[in-house]
Parts: C-alpha cells; structure tokens; sequence
C-alpha cells in the first residue's frame, strides 16, 4: 500500500496551551505567515477558510498550491483561483433535510443494487437535524394553542418522522433535535456551536484543535457568523456531497469591510439597524462576497445583535455577514451555559490564531463601508421585498404609494378617521338579526350595514372608504361583523430565527405589550396574531420576567417553537376574513418579525407583507393597519376613548436592559438543552423501522425513492450541445426560489392536489410542499405553481401555466399547466429552457428549485443574472446555467419565448466561457447572441458532464470502495 505523502507544511503544526495546563496542537498561521507575510492583513474570515486548506492539504483533494494562492489572497485581485474548503460539520432543517436524507438513502440501494456495501454511504462529518419548519399556526389567540398545532403537526408528519427516525439509528453521524425544541439557527447558536472543535476519532494524548465551520440546507446559516464562525447555506445537494467528505469548492471572495461605529439611539432596535444594513448591502452589492464586521461600534454590541446582522446575509445578497471572535463572543458563551473550560478554548486558540478581533489593526478588504448607528431609525421593510426599507414615519405614505403603483388599487379620501372605526364610540357591532340575514343572503356589504344600522338605532361604525365599492368587505367573526379595508392587518407574527433569538427586542415586545394593556388597549379583532419563539428558552425569560400575561392577553399566546409564519406555515385565515379579502380583492397585510416577505410567501390571500421588530408587530397588531404613521399619530384609542401614542408605551433601552439582567441565566439554557434526546414524548412513541436500507413504499404520499440515479451508468456521456428546445417558462427580475420550488399550501386544483386526491388523501390532509419534499411526484407538479408567478409566455395571468408551443417547427397556443406541458414535451423528447431576467433565484436556498426543473425536463437556463445559491444548484442538478452579456436581455434581443433554442456545448466546455444561443422563430429565421457559462469553476464542469454533484460524489464513492 502506497504511503500518504508528507505533509507539505508540515512545520505549521504547533502546540499550545490552555487554562487547564491541556496541551492542544493547531495548524498555525502564524508560522505560515513566515512564509507568506501577506497573511497578517487577511481578513479574519478568510484566515479561518484558509486554516481549513491547510490543515486538510492532502496532496489530492486540497494541494500546496490550494494553500498557496489563499495565502496571497489579495483585495483587488482577480477570483480565479479555486479554494476546496472542508468544513467540520453540517445543519439541516426538515424540509431540506427529508429530501437529503431520501437521496442519501436512494444513494445506499444503488450501491447495494452494483453489489457494494451500503455503508458505503456514510456521512463523514457530524450532521444535526432540526425538527423547525413542519408547525403551523393553525389555532391561535388560546392557551391551547401550542399543544392543538403540535398534535395536528405530528398527526400530519409522522410518516417524515418515522423516516428521520430511520436516518438516526442508520447513519453512525446524524443526530436530530425532535420537533418542539426551536428553530435551527437558534438552537446551532444556543446549542450546536462550540467554537473550536477537535475531531471525535483524534485519540492522541495531544488532540489536533481547528475552528468551528459548516454549511447548512437553509440560507439563515449565516446566523451563526455572529458568534464568529464561519459558515452559510448551500443546497442540500451539495450539503450532501459535504456531508461525504466533498469540499465546498469557491472561488476566493472579495471581502468588503463594513465598519460600525457608535451605538444605537433610543427608540431604535437591532432590527431597525439590519434593515438598515440590509438595504445599503443590496445596494452596495455584495452578492457572491463576504462582508466582514469591524470597528468600534462592535465594542459594546452584543452578540444577539450581531447574529441579527449576520441571520439576513442572504437578504443583502452577501455569503456570509461575519463578526470576528471579541469579548462579547465569550459573554455570550457563558449566558447560554457553555463549559468554561471550553470558552477559554475559544479565547486561546482565536488569540493564538490571530482570529481574534483586532480593533487596533484593520484587516486590508476589498471595499469598505461604514455606518454610524446612531443615524438608524425604526424602520419596517415591504411590501414585498426585505430590502425595501422604509421609516416608520413613512410607512403610510408607503403603503398607499403602493397601493396605486404595486397594486393598482386608487386611493380616496377617508369618509372616517382610522381611531373611530374601532374606538370607545364606535365599537365593533354584535350581529343583528336583520344583519345576519343580510349576510347570509349574500346581499352586499352597503344593505348588510345598513340592516345592522336599523336594528340598533344608531349609525355602525364605518371603514376608510377607497373610491371603489370593492375596497371595503364585511366579515362575520363569531358574535362580531367587522369591516376591512386596504391596509388592514389580519395577519401580526412574532416569528422566525431572525429576531426570536435575540432577547432585547423580544424583552422589548413583551413590555410594550405590558404596558398597552395597562393603557388599555387591545388588539383589533381581525388580526391573527402568535408567538413563534426560536427555542423554550424565550418561554422560560418570559415567565420569569412576568411578561407572558400580557402578551397572552393581546392573544399573542405561544403557537409553536418553530420556523412558522416566516416560512409561509402561517396557516389559514378566519373563513370569513379569507372569503371578504378574496371577494373584494383587498390588499391586507400582514407584519411579522421575519427576514422574507416575497410576494404569495406568507399566506395566499395577503399582499402587501411587512417586516418589523418584535415590539412594532405587536403594535401594528393594535393599530390593525398599516396605513398609519406611528411615529406623530395615535396608535389607537383606549377603552376609555383616550388616544394613546406609541412613544405612551415604548420602552427605554434601560427598561430592556433591566428585565434582560434579571430574567436571562445560564441554568436556563443547561435545562433546555440538556435532555434534547428524551425531551418530546410524541416523538420518542414513533417507532424505527428498517436498518441500513430504507424501505420505500409505492403507496406513500410522503416519502418516495428519488429518480436521479435510475440507470446510473459507470461512466458519464459527453456533453453534446441542447438542440431543438423550447421555453417552458419565461420570467422577469427578482424571481425567488419561492417562485420556482414547491412551497406553502397546495391547492385541490393543481396539479399536485389533483395527484394527491387520486392517491387517497383529502385536501384537509394536503399539508404543505415543505413537508412533502420528499415526494418527488407532489415537488415536480408543485415546480413553478406559485399563485404569484408571471410567466410571460401567458401574459396577463399569474400562477403555475404555461403556453405549450409543441414540437420544433410549431407553434402552438395552448395554455396548460407547467407539468402538463413539461409531461408532453418530455414524451415527444424535446428539451426545455427557461429565459429570466435579473436576480434569478433569489431567496431561500431551496434544493427542490433545481431539483424539480431538472424533472421537468428543463436543460439551461438563460437569465440577466444569477443568486449564488440557485446558481450553484442548478449546476447540481446537471442543468446549465448560462447569462447573457451586460446590457442584453431577452428584451433587447427580441426574444418572445416561442422559437427553437440551440446551445453550443460540448466536451470542451469550460468555465465562464462563451457559449453561442441559436434562436429559429416561426418564419424560419434565425438569430445568434452569445452568452455566458455560468459553470464558474473545473470541478463544477465535472458535476456537469456527470449530471449532477450527487452523481460525481456517488460514481467516485463507489469507484473507491471497488479499489
């Protein structure tokens, strides 16, 4: 047997120190530095990714020349070089995580089929599930609520559990955290991180420490950059070639600098200043780059706040927003109960390392920005995108400017002021009879008033009246009407990793809401409110801090410990309210603490969708509209006919401050997290089947055998060029993942709910796409069925339809289903594209949006531009992303979507090459435009000419085990 070559910077490895007097060996800069000086001045995440290249540089995967060319990273250097970076472990979240593990399970059988051993199929990294995104809010505003939404959610899960469950006892390195615990960001931050890690089969008397690292299958990874580690979302595609020892191969980044100086002001949260951030990054751009944190403003800020910042990387579009290893670092190690001996690890080695922050030596960056924070303001961001941010003073003038211009509604003149429509004088009316009747009789909302008029002799309170009839609707809720109107906010969420993890605005929104009803406000009886925290932690600081009763009574009752309304798990509306928005067409809102609000994301009868901190969702829930300014008008009035302000019951940063000190301790963070394992009893009676294989089922709806490696073949075809193929979809800017992958609830008449009715299951039990991600028959009807998608081949509609053309010489005019469409192009052979505009894919990083074109037959994709995450999985998937130069689109060449499509590749293919588009139209004629390849380094040429990274790590897998 050959002899593994020597190390080539072998001298590097040193020894160290801790506390304790334990000796630990690391792989040191420092010493490198002698080599390479430039090392000192490298910002210090990228001094963490080339720790990884050198400790890992094995003469094969990871070279000297790897180290070498990260060592002289420079700041304004062309990217070219190619860096493999192994990371320590892995995160996953269930509805990614159920599909990974289905393909891993998929990847088994076929080993087992060429007759290798299954366990040839084996994470070799620590990999952690977090049971987070299958909780709905479906009962709210009770003290049942939680106990109702998780036995529905395991009445509609337990098939997926059972599988999971599979996943535990089959694979030595997967672990799950069961469903109820919180949600995967917060549990990595609280729970997961360590820090330093050293690997669990280093036996020596003097173990080998590196930094923490990892990707994980959801795009807020980058909430963990905030205690200082490296880390951020890919697909579970190549989640799962980390996860079987695959680098994560990046060409080396440009850092930008973003230096904060200052301290907020009162009256501003940390989710005012991330949206802040968020808009000037997008702004800036920063997509495929890391932003690293530093200066002065970093002194005092807490670490809560920093994985605020660092949670909406993918919202300002960076890799990564990272916060070097400080003394809040450790603070924050020791608040949620971490061992001291490993907190003075993490000291020592980032010192030794030179990892920690240094404010008097600036890294060199590529850009630099800077933000004074006393200039952040409140802020919300919407009505559609989380970079659209708008002072709280604005937000009216917003709202209704959005109104005509994004929603093309007119706006009139109020025929009542807002505070009289649900004050102390005009109160919500109790149902008449002759009011009831009227409804019920269908009778529009003008005789249904006028009914509730007569029977109780005096007028009933009106809305804000819009120039059309049908920008009002009435309501029946129990013993209540109630009139909406644009605006309104029906939906108020205290939800999503974002925010939930950080105690001050969550401190903050549980005193507002003791100190509205002490003022005597309420919430307005439209509004579905909940509390969505990211971990039991927040229950047990609320308790102590005496603020759940308040909130309890706003109805802001916890509904789950999970990633819910964020996600679009916000469940259904009232019957009534959901019927009266959709029957006059009403834009209502929604506000919630999140990080998305993209268009049909939050729940299908909203529009216009805002994010806000925690204490601004329970005062909108007060206010009940969102065509308001908080800031110089009432709030609302009281039950005593006063009008109370805002600032009337804000709390003082002090008030914060206070609370947080005595009702936030180490012991609850130990007690939490210390029976994980044992801690969901619903959980521990789902019984385990099988042992190394998975047993599929033909006649589950949940989980089935994945078709991408049926027919597998020892060697991979050449890449010959795509010919004859047709649009099936064509789109313009900021389409999202949400747009493309299944997600949200599924209607009875798509193509999804119809397969499903076929097999058995009634639309109440539908569930989610999220949850049936691993049915690749429900995700490949559910692909491009978003009720919101604009495919411009069909103008003037919205939703899951196309414009079948038919085979290559015709040009038909049918409109169809996207499945449908792609069914009979697959049948006749013919290969489909997809033409976008800019900012394609952009949003959560969702496997299936790359998963479920692929099965839709489509081969390339033409777009303006790309999102790094949705770019790197299509080239996953086998599917060839290509953009059109600077200043084309398909707008400037003419292209309607109705011709034959030739693409020009082949064995040669290279990366970011030119490749040549042949277009012949419906005369006959042909034109030609060049794009670009988007196959941005070797290594994903050779994922391409194999079909797919699954495919390369699988061929090369079992290659290994036959040597």
């Amino acid at each position: 047997m050959a002899k593994a070559p020597a190390h080539a910077f072998a001298s590097t490895l040193k020894t160290f120190k801790t506390a304790s007097g334990k000796s630990g060996k690391y792989w040191s800069l420092k010493e490198l530095a002698k080599q390479y000086p430039t090392i000192e001045r490298l910002p210090v995440s990228i001094r963490i990714v080339l720790e990884s290249v050198l400790r890992n540089c094995d003469g094969q995967k990871v070279s000297a020349k790897h180290v070498e060319e990260l060592a002289h990273w420079a700041p304004n250097a062309e990217r070219v070089d190619e860096i493999p970076f192994v990371v320590t472990r892995v995160v996953l979240q269930d509805f990614t995580g159920v599909p990974l593990l289905a393909d891993l399970a998929a990847m088994r059988s076929v080993a087992q089929k060429l007759g290798k051993s299954p366990k040839t199929i084996e994470p070799l990294v620590p990999v952690d599930l977090v049971v987070d995104h299958s909780v709905m809010v479906d009962y709210y505003g009770t003290p049942k609520a939680l106990d109702l939404n998780m036995k529905l959610e395991f009445q509609r899960n337990n098939e997926r559990y059972q599988f999971m469950k599979w996943g535990m006892q089959a694979f030595d390195t997967f672990r799950v955290v069961p469903p109820g615990f919180g949600i995967v960001h917060q549990v990595n931050l609280e729970y997961f991180a360590r820090g330093v890690y050293t690997s669990p089969n280093d036996k020596a008397d003097v173990p080998t420490y590196y930094p923490d690292s990892l990707v994980g299958t959801d795009s807020h990874t980058t909430m963990i950059n905030g205690v200082g580690v490296v880390g951020w979302g890919v697909g579970g595609i190549e989640a799962e070639a980390c996860m079987l020892g695959q680098p994560i191969y990046m060409v080396t980044p440009p850092v930008v600098g973003f230096k904060l100086k200052g301290s907020l002001p009162e009256g501003a949260t940390a989710t005012d200043l991330v949206l802040v951030i968020t808009q000037i990054l997008r702004s800036h751009g920063v997509v495929e780059k890391f932003v690293e944190f530093h200066g002065e403003g970093l002194d005092h800020m807490t670490v809560a706040d920093r994985a605020t910042i660092a949670n909406m990387a993918p919202e300002y579009g960076a890799t990564m927003g990272f916060f070097p290893v400080d003394g809040q670092t450790l603070d924050y190690l020791r608040l949620t109960g971490r061992e001291a001996a490993q907190i003075d690890l993490v000291e020592r080695y980032a010192k030794e390392q030179g990892l920690w922050r240094n404010s008097k030596l600036t890294p060199k960056f590529t850009e630099e920005l800077e933000l004074d924070l006393a200039t952040v303001l409140p802020s919300v961001a919407g009505p559609r995108r989380p970079q659209d941010r708008m002072e709280l003073r604005g937000v009216k003038q917003a709202f209704e400017s959005a109104l005509v211009d994004v929603f093309k509604k007119s706006v009139g003149q109020s025929a009542t002021p807002r505070l009289d429509r649900w004050s102390a004088e005009a109160p919500v009316q109790t149902l008449s009879t002759k009011g009831q009747q009227a409804e019920s009789r269908g009778e529009d909302e003008a005789a249904v008033a006028e009914a509730e008029k007569a029977e109780e002799g005096m007028e009933a309170a009106t809305t804000e009246h819009l120039k059309s009839k049908k920008d009002t609707a009435i309501a029946a809720l129990d013993d209540q009407w109630v009139k909406l109107t644009h605006g309104d906010v029906v939906i108020a969420a205290i939800t999503s990793c974002t925010n939930t993890s950080n105690p001050s605005v969550m401190i903050a929104a549980g005193l507002l809401a003791k100190k509205a009803i002490e003022k005597g406000l309420s919430v307005k009886p439209y509004v579905k409110t909940s509390l969505s925290p990211g971990s039991r932690v927040v229950t047990d600081y609320f308790n102590k801090a005496g603020l759940t009763q308040y909130l309890d009574q706003l109805g802001f009752q916890t509904t789950g410990y999970g990633c819910m309304t964020c996600i679009g798990n916000s469940g259904p509306l009232p019957e009534a309210i959901a019927s009266a928005v959709e029957k006059s067409d009403l834009v209502v809102s929604a506000v919630l603490s999140g990080n998305r609000n993209f268009e049909g994301r939050i729940n299908p009868h909203v529009k216009a969708n805002y994010l806000a901190s925690p204490p601004l969702v329970v005062a909108f829930a007060i206010a009940g509209t969102v065509d308001v300014n908080l800031m110089d008008e009432p709030l609302a009035k009281n039950n005593k006919g006063e009008s109370v302000y805002l600032r009337d019951i804000w709390p003082t940063q002090a008030e914060v401050s206070a609370t947080m000190a005595k009702a936030i301790s180490p012991d609850m963070f130990r007690k939490q997290y210390g029976n994980v394992a044992e801690g969901n009893p619903e959980w521990n009676r789902i019984p385990v089947k099988g042992g190394e294989l998975f047993e599929f089922e033909e006649s589950s709806t949940y989980i089935q055998e994945p078709p991408f490696f049926a027919d597998l073949s020892a060697e991979p075809k050449p890449i010959r060029p795509i010919k004859g193929a047709r649009v099936l979809v064509m789109v313009g800017d900021s389409v999202t993942t949400d747009h493309i992958s299944p997600a949200g609830s599924i209607k009875k008449d798509s193509p999804a709910g119809r397969h499903l009715m076929e097999h058995g299951v009634m639309p109440l039990d539908f569930n989610s796409y999220g949850a049936r991600r691993g049915n690749d028959r429900v995700m490949t009807r559910g692909t491009f069925a978003n009720i919101r998608l604009k495919n411009l081949l069909v103008p003037g509609t919205e939703g899951g339809v196309t414009r079948y053309l038919g085979l290559p010489g015709e040009f038909g005019e049918e409109v169809t289903s996207i499945f449908d469409a792609s069914t009979n192009y697959q049948k006749a052979g013919v290969p489909l594209i997809v033409l976008a505009g800019k900012d394609y894919g952009m949003g959560s990083s969702r496997d299936w949006a790359a998963k479920g074109v692929y099965l839709l037959g489509v081969k390339a994709v033409i777009a303006e531009s790309f999102e790094r995450i949705h770019r790197s999985n299509l080239v996953g998937m086998g599917v060839l992303p290509l953009q059109f130069h600077r200043g084309q689109n398909r707008t400037s060449l003419g292209l309607d979507g109705t011709g034959a499509y030739e693409i020009e590749v082949g064995a040669a293919l290279k990366p970011l090459q030119e490749v040549k588009v042949r277009v012949t139209n419906r005369e006959g004629g042909t034109q030609e435009f060049s794009t670009v390849c988007r196959i941005d380094t070797p290594v994903e040429i050779d994922y391409y000419r194999n079909g797919g990274i699954l495919h390369t790590v699988l061929r090369n897998m079992l290659r290994k085990n036959s040597q």
